[in-house]
């Protein structure tokens, strides 16, 4: 094996790998950051009183939103106020998500980690360390987290139903995850016989005759599917799912949602417990 010397970028002086292109690849695959399994929002989102956000990210299994800020060279106190004051505006109008600030920067000086610091116990903030290594003709992306985030409790659904299709579902997930969307859509037959899936940008949800009803939804991942059903937070039902031996979410006060982590080999175990649930939220759903 041959060993060639890596060359540290400077992104802030390259005229081919700028801020922008830095953008771009976090937003097509935002888990190169290290901050899970994110789904990409927004890109340079106009903001109440001017600026833009740079990027919105989304975690639809902890239902947190994340507020990026991106800083080619080191930190500085005005990127540092920007990504707080975007974070604020968001949260504040859209309190029924849960949020984070983010900055990424290539140099984060012990000055203004000290100061972070300060404030990261009273609201959720992450700085990350981002290099540019090349190889050879090749380019890597190194992030290293270097503060971590002291979360705030409040909770998230997403209110968007911009349509797409089946095919948009196969690759953002997998062909499997959606065959299995399939198979619990169809198990659930006798309930949900005069509904069509219907795929939107971020969930899988129902409709009748044109007309959407998301009494549940599906969110497909990588080996399971998220599954929220909208019903009033109750003992009945909370027992029902206390006794199952399903992968229970939080619930979702603000969307009045239960929601639950599916594998392929919960479904025949706690079918009869999800056909309960489901025909109580299509009892008291608005067609």
């Amino acid at each position: 094996m041959k060993y060639l010397k890596p060359e540290i970028i400077n992104l802030k002086s390259s005229a081919e790998y700028n801020e922008k292109w830095l953008q771009a690849r976090i937003e097509e695959d935002p888990s190169i950051i290290g901050l899970g399994d994110l789904e990409f929002r927004y890109s340079e989102k106009m903001m109440v009183g001017g600026g833009r956000l740079d990027t919105i990210l989304y975690d639809p299994e902890s239902n947190r939103r994340y507020e990026v800020e991106i800083q080619l060279g080191k930190t500085d106190e005005s990127h540092i106020i920007r990504t707080l004051e975007y974070w604020d505006i968001e949260r504040k109008r859209n309190p029924q998500y849960e949020h984070c600030a983010v900055i990424i920067a290539e140099d984060i000086t012990s000055r203004f980690l000290n100061v972070i610091s300060l404030f990261n116990g009273y609201i959720p903030f992450i700085a990350i360390q981002v290099k540019a290594i090349k190889v050879g003709d090749n380019i890597s992306l190194f992030f290293t987290k270097v503060i971590d985030e002291v979360r705030l409790d409040l909770l998230e659904e997403d209110n968007q139903s911009e349509p797409t299709d089946r095919a948009y579902w196969e690759k953002k997930s997998t062909k499997n995850m959606i065959k299995f969307v399939d198979k619990i859509y169809a198990d659930l037959a006798d309930i949900t016989s005069s509904f069509n899936l219907k795929y939107n940008k971020h969930y899988i949800g129902l409709e009748k005759e044109g007309v959407a009803n998301n009494f549940i939804n599906f969110k497909p991942r990588k080996s399971t599917v998220i599954m929220s059903i909208r019903h009033d937070k109750s003992d009945e039902i909370d027992q029902l799912l206390n006794e199952s031996d399903l992968d229970i979410l939080d619930y979702e006060t603000g969307w009045r949602r239960y929601r639950v982590r599916l594998k392929e080999s919960d479904l025949k175990s706690n079918l009869e417990v999800i056909k309960q649930i489901v025909q109580k939220a299509k009892d008291n759903s608005v067609a």
